[in-house]
Protein backbone atom coordinates (compact mmCIF):
# COMPACT_ATOMS: atom_id res chain seq x y z
CA UNK A 1 0.00 0.00 0.00
CA UNK A 2 1.20 3.70 -0.90
CA UNK A 3 1.83 5.43 2.00
CA UNK A 4 -0.11 8.79 2.09
CA UNK A 5 1.05 11.90 1.38
CA UNK A 6 2.22 14.31 4.22
CA UNK A 7 2.16 17.67 4.30
CA UNK A 8 4.79 20.09 5.85
CA UNK A 9 3.35 20.46 9.48
CA UNK A 10 5.66 17.06 10.18
CA UNK A 11 8.68 18.54 9.02
CA UNK A 12 7.87 21.79 10.76
CA UNK A 13 7.16 19.47 13.76
CA UNK A 14 10.44 17.61 13.48
CA UNK A 15 12.42 21.01 13.54
CA UNK A 16 10.67 21.95 16.53
CA UNK A 17 11.39 18.51 18.58
CA UNK A 18 15.01 18.37 17.50
CA UNK A 19 15.53 22.01 19.30
CA UNK A 20 14.20 20.75 21.87
CA UNK A 21 16.14 17.66 22.14
CA UNK A 22 19.70 19.42 21.36
CA UNK A 23 18.48 22.41 23.29
CA UNK A 24 21.33 24.62 23.49
CA UNK A 25 23.57 21.59 24.76
CA UNK A 26 27.17 20.67 23.59
CA UNK A 27 26.22 17.32 23.44
CA UNK A 28 29.42 14.65 23.84
CA UNK A 29 29.02 10.30 23.63
CA UNK A 30 25.92 8.94 23.33
CA UNK A 31 23.81 11.79 24.00
CA UNK A 32 25.21 13.15 27.03
CA UNK A 33 23.96 17.49 27.49
CA UNK A 34 26.91 19.19 29.24
CA UNK A 35 26.78 23.34 27.52
CA UNK A 36 25.42 25.89 25.36
CA UNK A 37 26.68 27.13 21.60
CA UNK A 38 25.21 29.52 19.70
CA UNK A 39 23.84 28.58 15.85
CA UNK A 40 20.32 28.42 14.12
CA UNK A 41 18.35 26.15 11.45
CA UNK A 42 21.94 24.03 10.55
CA UNK A 43 23.60 20.79 11.63
CA UNK A 44 27.33 20.12 10.93
CA UNK A 45 29.03 17.28 12.28
CA UNK A 46 33.24 16.35 11.95
CA UNK A 47 35.12 14.09 12.05
CA UNK A 48 38.91 13.28 12.97
CA UNK A 49 41.57 10.83 12.86
CA UNK A 50 44.83 9.79 14.51
CA UNK A 51 46.90 10.11 11.45
CA UNK A 52 46.51 6.75 10.19
CA UNK A 53 43.70 8.33 7.62
CA UNK A 54 44.77 8.99 4.24
CA UNK A 55 41.59 8.70 2.08
CA UNK A 56 39.34 12.26 0.75
CA UNK A 57 37.87 14.31 3.62
CA UNK A 58 34.08 13.42 2.89
CA UNK A 59 31.64 15.96 3.44
CA UNK A 60 28.00 14.88 3.44
CA UNK A 61 25.26 17.55 2.95
CA UNK A 62 21.63 16.55 3.49
CA UNK A 63 19.26 18.51 1.76
CA UNK A 64 15.89 17.94 4.31
CA UNK A 65 12.66 17.99 4.01
CA UNK A 66 12.87 15.96 0.48
CA UNK A 67 15.11 17.63 -2.04
CA UNK A 68 13.82 18.02 -5.74
CA UNK A 69 15.81 16.80 -8.03
CA UNK A 70 13.76 16.89 -10.79
CA UNK A 71 14.68 21.04 -10.68
CA UNK A 72 17.91 20.98 -10.03
CA UNK A 73 18.90 18.28 -12.73
CA UNK A 74 15.88 18.94 -15.13
CA UNK A 75 14.88 16.03 -17.40
CA UNK A 76 14.48 18.19 -20.59
CA UNK A 77 14.46 15.57 -22.77
CA UNK A 78 11.79 13.61 -21.37
CA UNK A 79 8.68 15.45 -22.91
CA UNK A 80 6.38 13.81 -19.56
CA UNK A 81 8.52 16.14 -17.47
CA UNK A 82 6.84 19.50 -19.18
CA UNK A 83 3.35 17.52 -19.29
CA UNK A 84 3.58 16.73 -15.85
CA UNK A 85 4.97 20.59 -14.73
CA UNK A 86 3.14 23.20 -16.85
CA UNK A 87 4.16 26.00 -14.32
CA UNK A 88 7.53 25.20 -12.96
CA UNK A 89 9.31 22.99 -15.22
CA UNK A 90 12.46 24.39 -16.03
CA UNK A 91 12.52 25.40 -19.79
CA UNK A 92 15.35 24.36 -22.24
CA UNK A 93 16.19 27.60 -23.27
CA UNK A 94 17.15 28.55 -18.86
CA UNK A 95 19.17 25.22 -18.36
CA UNK A 96 22.73 26.35 -18.26
CA UNK A 97 24.67 23.13 -18.89
CA UNK A 98 23.75 19.47 -19.21
CA UNK A 99 24.70 16.57 -20.54
CA UNK A 100 23.86 17.39 -24.12
CA UNK A 101 20.75 15.89 -24.39
CA UNK A 102 18.41 14.25 -21.23
CA UNK A 103 19.63 16.91 -18.65
CA UNK A 104 19.85 20.59 -17.55
CA UNK A 105 21.24 22.21 -14.75
CA UNK A 106 18.97 24.19 -13.29
CA UNK A 107 19.86 28.26 -13.71
CA UNK A 108 20.51 28.95 -9.97
CA UNK A 109 23.27 26.30 -10.11
CA UNK A 110 25.51 29.04 -12.08
CA UNK A 111 27.59 29.54 -9.58
CA UNK A 112 29.00 26.21 -9.41
CA UNK A 113 28.67 25.53 -13.70
CA UNK A 114 32.65 26.04 -13.60
CA UNK A 115 33.13 22.99 -11.03
CA UNK A 116 30.89 21.34 -14.15
CA UNK A 117 32.83 22.45 -16.90
CA UNK A 118 36.01 21.21 -15.16
CA UNK A 119 34.58 17.96 -14.99
CA UNK A 120 34.20 18.10 -10.76
CA UNK A 121 30.65 18.23 -10.75
CA UNK A 122 28.38 15.23 -11.42
CA UNK A 123 25.04 14.05 -10.88
CA UNK A 124 23.16 10.48 -10.30
CA UNK A 125 19.59 10.84 -11.32
CA UNK A 126 17.09 8.54 -9.91
CA UNK A 127 18.30 7.50 -6.90
CA UNK A 128 16.33 6.40 -3.47
CA UNK A 129 15.95 4.31 -1.12
CA UNK A 130 14.94 0.67 -0.81
CA UNK A 131 12.15 0.84 1.46
CA UNK A 132 10.51 4.11 0.10
CA UNK A 133 8.12 5.85 2.97
CA UNK A 134 6.72 9.47 2.12
CA UNK A 135 7.13 10.33 6.20
CA UNK A 136 9.93 12.95 6.69
CA UNK A 137 10.71 11.32 10.16
CA UNK A 138 10.71 7.45 8.91
CA UNK A 139 12.65 7.97 5.60
CA UNK A 140 15.50 10.22 7.80
CA UNK A 141 15.88 7.54 10.10
CA UNK A 142 16.20 4.92 7.52
CA UNK A 143 18.90 7.26 5.58
CA UNK A 144 21.19 8.05 7.83
CA UNK A 145 20.80 4.14 9.75
CA UNK A 146 21.42 3.14 5.89
CA UNK A 147 20.65 -0.70 7.44
CA UNK A 148 17.10 -1.35 6.87
CA UNK A 149 16.31 -5.36 7.47
CA UNK A 150 19.22 -5.53 9.89
CA UNK A 151 19.17 -4.76 13.64
CA UNK A 152 22.10 -2.41 13.44
CA UNK A 153 20.96 1.12 14.90
CA UNK A 154 24.04 2.86 14.26
CA UNK A 155 24.76 5.50 11.63
CA UNK A 156 26.27 4.71 8.96
CA UNK A 157 29.02 7.75 8.87
CA UNK A 158 30.09 6.02 12.56
CA UNK A 159 30.09 2.66 11.38
CA UNK A 160 32.18 4.71 7.85
CA UNK A 161 34.69 5.70 10.80
CA UNK A 162 35.03 2.58 13.03
CA UNK A 163 36.73 1.39 9.56
CA UNK A 164 38.95 4.09 8.74
CA UNK A 165 40.43 4.05 12.36
CA UNK A 166 39.19 7.50 13.57
CA UNK A 167 39.80 8.03 17.07
CA UNK A 168 40.91 11.13 18.97
CA UNK A 169 39.38 14.40 20.84
CA UNK A 170 37.00 15.31 17.85
CA UNK A 171 36.07 11.60 16.12
CA UNK A 172 32.70 12.94 15.61
CA UNK A 173 31.41 16.33 16.40
CA UNK A 174 27.84 17.83 15.17
CA UNK A 175 27.09 21.41 14.97
CA UNK A 176 23.77 23.43 15.25
CA UNK A 177 20.34 22.63 16.19
CA UNK A 178 18.80 21.37 13.18
CA UNK A 179 19.06 18.00 13.74
CA UNK A 180 20.50 15.23 16.16
CA UNK A 181 23.59 13.43 14.56
CA UNK A 182 22.18 10.33 13.53
CA UNK A 183 24.49 9.80 10.54
CA UNK A 184 27.20 9.52 13.53
CA UNK A 185 25.53 7.53 16.09
CA UNK A 186 27.26 4.82 17.41
CA UNK A 187 30.31 3.67 19.75
CA UNK A 188 32.51 6.57 18.05
CA UNK A 189 32.95 9.39 20.59
CA UNK A 190 30.61 12.37 19.53
CA UNK A 191 31.03 16.39 20.22
CA UNK A 192 27.90 18.78 19.22
CA UNK A 193 28.51 22.29 18.67
CA UNK A 194 27.02 25.04 16.79
CA UNK A 195 29.79 27.20 15.53
CA UNK A 196 33.74 26.91 15.73
CA UNK A 197 34.06 30.01 17.40
CA UNK A 198 31.41 29.73 20.06
CA UNK A 199 32.82 25.62 20.78
CA UNK A 200 33.62 27.00 24.69
CA UNK A 201 32.23 25.47 28.04
CA UNK A 202 29.74 28.29 29.59
CA UNK A 203 31.77 29.95 32.89
CA UNK A 204 29.67 30.29 35.99
CA UNK A 205 31.55 33.31 36.80
CA UNK A 206 33.98 32.32 39.38
CA UNK A 207 35.43 28.95 37.67
CA UNK A 208 36.21 27.93 34.53
CA UNK A 209 33.50 24.96 33.77
CA UNK A 210 36.66 23.03 32.07
CA UNK A 211 38.86 22.79 35.12
CA UNK A 212 35.61 22.40 37.30
CA UNK A 213 34.53 19.08 34.50
CA UNK A 214 37.91 17.54 34.99
CA UNK A 215 37.83 18.03 38.40
CA UNK A 216 34.48 16.95 38.68
CA UNK A 217 35.09 13.66 36.74
CA UNK A 218 38.50 12.78 38.27
CA UNK A 219 37.84 10.01 40.42
CA UNK A 220 34.78 8.15 38.81
CA UNK A 221 34.98 4.79 36.41
CA UNK A 222 36.43 5.65 33.09
CA UNK A 223 32.91 4.76 31.45
CA UNK A 224 30.87 7.30 33.30
CA UNK A 225 34.18 9.92 33.04
CA UNK A 226 34.32 9.04 29.21
CA UNK A 227 32.06 11.86 27.62
CA UNK A 228 33.01 14.64 29.65
CA UNK A 229 36.62 13.88 29.25
CA UNK A 230 35.87 13.59 25.58
CA UNK A 231 34.40 17.25 25.65
CA UNK A 232 37.60 18.66 27.36
CA UNK A 233 40.01 16.99 24.94
CA UNK A 234 37.27 17.94 21.93
CA UNK A 235 37.75 21.96 23.49
CA UNK A 236 41.69 21.71 23.55
CA UNK A 237 41.86 20.15 19.71
CA UNK A 238 39.92 23.14 18.26
CA UNK A 239 41.51 26.22 20.24
CA UNK A 240 44.28 26.55 17.75
CA UNK A 241 42.06 26.55 15.02
CA UNK A 242 40.26 29.38 16.52
CA UNK A 243 40.38 33.07 15.83
CA UNK A 244 40.24 35.73 12.56
CA UNK A 245 39.85 33.85 10.00
CA UNK A 246 40.11 35.19 5.59
CA UNK A 247 38.87 32.47 3.37
CA UNK A 248 41.35 32.09 0.63
CA UNK A 249 41.64 33.01 -2.63
CA UNK A 250 39.07 35.45 -2.64
CA UNK A 251 36.51 33.25 -2.00
CA UNK A 252 32.87 34.98 -0.55
CA UNK A 253 31.00 32.70 1.45
CA UNK A 254 26.80 34.00 1.75
CA UNK A 255 25.85 35.00 5.26
CA UNK A 256 23.40 32.13 5.53
CA UNK A 257 23.73 29.01 7.70
CA UNK A 258 24.93 26.90 5.05
CA UNK A 259 27.85 29.11 4.13
CA UNK A 260 29.19 29.63 8.05
CA UNK A 261 28.84 25.73 8.32
CA UNK A 262 30.65 25.38 4.69
CA UNK A 263 33.50 28.04 6.05
CA UNK A 264 33.71 26.56 8.86
CA UNK A 265 34.36 22.94 7.51
CA UNK A 266 37.39 24.47 5.07
CA UNK A 267 38.62 25.94 8.01
CA UNK A 268 39.44 22.28 9.72
CA UNK A 269 40.36 21.31 6.38
CA UNK A 270 43.31 24.01 5.86
CA UNK A 271 44.80 23.64 9.25
CA UNK A 272 45.61 19.95 8.79
CA UNK A 273 42.93 18.72 11.60
CA UNK A 274 42.92 15.53 10.39
CA UNK A 275 39.33 15.66 9.69
CA UNK A 276 38.33 11.86 7.87
CA UNK A 277 34.34 13.52 7.24
CA UNK A 278 31.84 16.47 7.86
CA UNK A 279 28.13 16.11 7.64
CA UNK A 280 25.98 19.52 7.39
CA UNK A 281 22.28 19.61 7.18
CA UNK A 282 20.61 22.23 4.65
CA UNK A 283 17.08 22.77 4.94
CA UNK A 284 14.14 24.46 3.52
CA UNK A 285 13.31 21.94 1.03
CA UNK A 286 10.16 20.75 1.30
CA UNK A 287 8.32 22.86 -0.54
CA UNK A 288 4.64 21.88 -0.94
CA UNK A 289 4.17 25.58 -2.07
CA UNK A 290 5.66 28.45 -3.87
CA UNK A 291 8.66 26.11 -5.74
CA UNK A 292 7.85 28.05 -8.13
CA UNK A 293 9.28 28.55 -11.99
CA UNK A 294 13.37 29.28 -12.48
CA UNK A 295 13.71 32.78 -11.95
CA UNK A 296 15.37 34.59 -8.99
CA UNK A 297 12.60 35.27 -6.02
CA UNK A 298 11.12 31.95 -6.43
CA UNK A 299 11.89 29.62 -3.45
CA UNK A 300 13.56 26.70 -5.41
CA UNK A 301 15.55 29.53 -6.98
CA UNK A 302 17.12 30.96 -3.99
CA UNK A 303 17.61 28.41 -2.03
CA UNK A 304 20.01 26.84 -4.72
CA UNK A 305 21.58 30.14 -5.12
CA UNK A 306 22.59 30.08 -1.49
CA UNK A 307 23.56 26.17 -1.69
CA UNK A 308 25.62 26.64 -4.68
CA UNK A 309 27.09 30.03 -3.65
CA UNK A 310 27.88 28.31 -0.44
CA UNK A 311 29.85 25.81 -2.30
CA UNK A 312 31.46 27.33 -4.64
CA UNK A 313 32.88 29.76 -1.92
CA UNK A 314 33.79 26.67 -0.14
CA UNK A 315 35.58 25.11 -3.77
CA UNK A 316 37.90 28.99 -3.90
CA UNK A 317 38.59 28.87 -0.44
CA UNK A 318 40.63 25.57 -0.69
CA UNK A 319 41.85 25.51 -4.12
CA UNK A 320 42.38 23.18 -6.59
CA UNK A 321 44.83 21.64 -4.35
CA UNK A 322 42.45 21.66 -1.75
CA UNK A 323 39.98 19.84 -3.39
CA UNK A 324 42.06 17.19 -5.10
CA UNK A 325 41.55 15.40 -1.48
CA UNK A 326 37.75 16.14 -0.73
CA UNK A 327 34.91 14.94 -2.19
CA UNK A 328 31.37 15.87 -1.52
CA UNK A 329 27.89 14.37 -1.78
CA UNK A 330 24.43 15.38 -1.13
CA UNK A 331 21.35 12.94 -0.10
CA UNK A 332 18.09 14.00 0.94
CA UNK A 333 15.13 11.41 2.80
CA UNK A 334 13.11 11.56 -0.76
CA UNK A 335 12.23 13.52 -3.66
CA UNK A 336 9.15 14.90 -4.91
CA UNK A 337 6.22 13.78 -7.26
CA UNK A 338 6.79 14.30 -10.69
CA UNK A 339 3.08 16.42 -11.10
CA UNK A 340 3.10 19.52 -9.81
CA UNK A 341 0.29 20.54 -7.56
CA UNK A 342 -2.05 23.78 -6.97
CA UNK A 343 0.00 25.90 -5.34
CA UNK A 344 2.68 25.74 -7.49
CA UNK A 345 4.85 23.03 -5.71
CA UNK A 346 5.47 19.17 -5.24
CA UNK A 347 3.84 16.56 -2.64
CA UNK A 348 6.60 14.03 -1.18
CA UNK A 349 8.03 11.92 -3.93
CA UNK A 350 10.86 8.92 -4.02
CA UNK A 351 13.35 9.08 -6.84
CA UNK A 352 15.93 11.44 -6.64
CA UNK A 353 19.38 13.30 -7.60
CA UNK A 354 22.30 13.42 -5.55
CA UNK A 355 25.28 15.64 -6.24
CA UNK A 356 28.82 14.89 -6.21
CA UNK A 357 31.89 17.46 -5.98
CA UNK A 358 35.73 17.23 -5.96
CA UNK A 359 38.85 16.51 -7.51
CA UNK A 360 38.24 12.82 -7.52
CA UNK A 361 35.31 12.69 -9.57
CA UNK A 362 34.59 12.33 -12.94
CA UNK A 363 31.81 15.12 -13.82
CA UNK A 364 30.19 17.02 -16.04
CA UNK A 365 27.15 14.61 -16.79
CA UNK A 366 24.31 12.82 -15.30
CA UNK A 367 24.66 9.25 -13.84
CA UNK A 368 21.90 6.62 -13.53
CA UNK A 369 19.21 4.88 -15.24
CA UNK A 370 16.77 6.72 -16.40
CA UNK A 371 13.70 5.11 -16.39
CA UNK A 372 11.48 7.86 -17.87
CA UNK A 373 8.92 9.75 -16.64
CA UNK A 374 6.20 8.18 -18.78
CA UNK A 375 3.37 7.88 -16.35
CA UNK A 376 3.33 3.73 -16.91
CA UNK A 377 6.93 4.01 -15.65
CA UNK A 378 5.84 6.25 -12.17
CA UNK A 379 5.48 4.79 -8.82
CA UNK A 380 2.23 5.85 -7.90
CA UNK A 381 3.04 9.30 -9.27
CA UNK A 382 6.60 9.02 -8.41
CA UNK A 383 9.73 8.91 -10.50
CA UNK A 384 10.76 5.48 -9.94
CA UNK A 385 14.14 4.66 -8.08
CA UNK A 386 16.82 2.65 -10.03
CA UNK A 387 19.80 3.24 -8.15
CA UNK A 388 20.16 2.43 -4.16
CA UNK A 389 21.85 5.85 -2.75
CA UNK A 390 24.11 3.62 -0.86
CA UNK A 391 25.64 2.02 -3.58
CA UNK A 392 26.65 5.36 -5.03
CA UNK A 393 28.48 6.39 -1.82
CA UNK A 394 29.82 3.01 -1.43
CA UNK A 395 31.48 3.14 -4.67
CA UNK A 396 32.90 7.06 -3.38
CA UNK A 397 33.78 4.92 0.01
CA UNK A 398 35.65 2.54 -2.00
CA UNK A 399 37.59 4.84 -4.57
CA UNK A 400 38.29 8.12 -2.49
CA UNK A 401 38.10 7.15 1.11
CA UNK A 402 40.43 3.61 0.78
CA UNK A 403 37.93 1.39 2.44
CA UNK A 404 37.96 -2.31 1.03
CA UNK A 405 34.43 -4.32 1.88
CA UNK A 406 31.84 -2.06 2.92
CA UNK A 407 29.11 -4.70 4.01
CA UNK A 408 29.86 -3.30 7.46
CA UNK A 409 28.90 0.18 6.36
CA UNK A 410 25.85 -0.72 3.98
CA UNK A 411 25.21 -4.67 5.02
CA UNK A 412 24.29 -6.29 1.31
CA UNK A 413 24.64 -3.56 -0.79
CA UNK A 414 27.47 -3.28 -3.93
CA UNK A 415 29.30 -0.20 -4.65
CA UNK A 416 27.54 1.53 -7.65
CA UNK A 417 29.57 0.58 -11.38
CA UNK A 418 29.33 4.01 -12.54
CA UNK A 419 32.57 4.85 -12.66
CA UNK A 420 32.14 8.51 -11.33
CA UNK A 421 35.08 8.10 -8.94
CA UNK A 422 38.94 7.85 -10.00
CA UNK A 423 40.50 6.15 -7.49
CA UNK A 424 43.09 7.73 -4.76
Amino acid sequence: MTAPLLCCDENEKLQLTRRGVLGRGLTVGAGAALAGLAGETLSTSLAFAAGTYTGDTLVVVSMRGGFDGLSAFAPIGDSDYFKARPGIAVPKAKVIAGDGGMFGLHPALAPLLPQWKAGRLAAVHAIGQPDPTRSHFAAMEAMENAAPGTSIRSGWLDRMLGLTGASGPLAAVSMGDAMPARLMSGPASDVSMRGLEEFTLTADGKKPMAAALRAMYADVPAVLAAPALAADRALAATATVKGTYTPANGAVYPDSDLGGALRDVARLIKAKSGLVTAAVDCGDWDMHQGLGPAVAGERMYDNLLDFSTAMAAFVTDLGDQGMKNVTVLTISEFGRRVKENGSRGTDHGHGNAMMLLGGGIRGGRVYGDWPTLDPQALIAGDLKATTDYRSVIGEVLQKRCGLGALDTVFPKVKPSSFGLATAR
